[in-house]
């Protein structure tokens, strides 16, 4: 029996992958553009896995779906796969931020952690955002100065035109002439973050800015 073999953002990028197909099913007549653009998604998919073993290789294979409710069957089955994110607890967040020392925790009992890459809240009382994210089972902590934007903008973590918000952080970096000095990151970032969840399918962006935000070596 196959286990739980996918992350939220590999999931991301499947349905992404899917989404191409149906278009090209809508736009084009000619059976060998179709084919060519089921063959490059199922590339795509199948390169996601470099460990995929014969079970879960059948299950990435989508070569019977034809319609789009065949392919969203596809996605509804592979949604039983997906690696949560591990559960987290009021304690361990609030160890994260310990220079937060009133910081309000969102509510952790209706978290749908399959579908999460990253936790993000904002305090709108602090103009505040907080970002938690688990990096080789270790959770890292991010705090950002948040500012809504008027215009909508690429978000840097899922890639996606939208909603955004300009996030702002200070990291302090390591220079041998001005111990001082500090360097500030700055972002767009959508507003609703549930949704840049159910968007963002690569890490590296992510990974890179929290490296470089907490000053970690890479």
């Amino acid at each position: 029996m196959t286990g739980s073999f996918m992350q939220n953002n590999q999931f991301n990028f499947i349905k992404k992958q899917v989404d191409y197909i149906k278009e090209s099913n809508r736009k084009n007549s000619d059976p060998s553009v179709i084919r060519a653009v089921r063959q490059l998604a199922q590339a795509k998919i199948v390169e996601l896995f470099p460990a995929v073993t014969k079970e879960q290789m059948q299950l990435l294979d989508f070569s019977h779906c034809k319609t789009d409710s065949e392919f969203d069957q596809y996605l509804q089955q592979l949604d039983h796969y997906l690696i949560p994110i591990s559960q987290l607890t009021e304690q361990q967040i609030k160890k994260l931020f310990p220079k937060a020392k009133k910081l309000k925790v969102p509510d952790l009992s209706n978290i749908d952690y399959h579908h999460l890459t990253y936790l993000s809240w904002t305090d709108i009382s602090t103009n505040k955002k907080y970002i938690v994210y688990e990096n080789n089972q270790q959770l890292l902590g991010i705090e950002c100065k948040y500012t809504i934007v008027s215009k909508k903008n690429i978000c840097s973590f899922c890639n996606s035109f939208g909603e955004v918000a300009y996030l702002s952080t200070i990291t302090k970096a390591k220079k041998a002439k001005n111990p001082d000095y500090y360097k500030a990151i700055g972002n767009f970032i959508c507003v609703d973050s549930t949704k840049c969840n159910r968007q963002i399918t690569s890490l590296d962006y992510l990974n890179t800015y929290l490296q470089e935000a907490l000053n970690k070596q890479a």
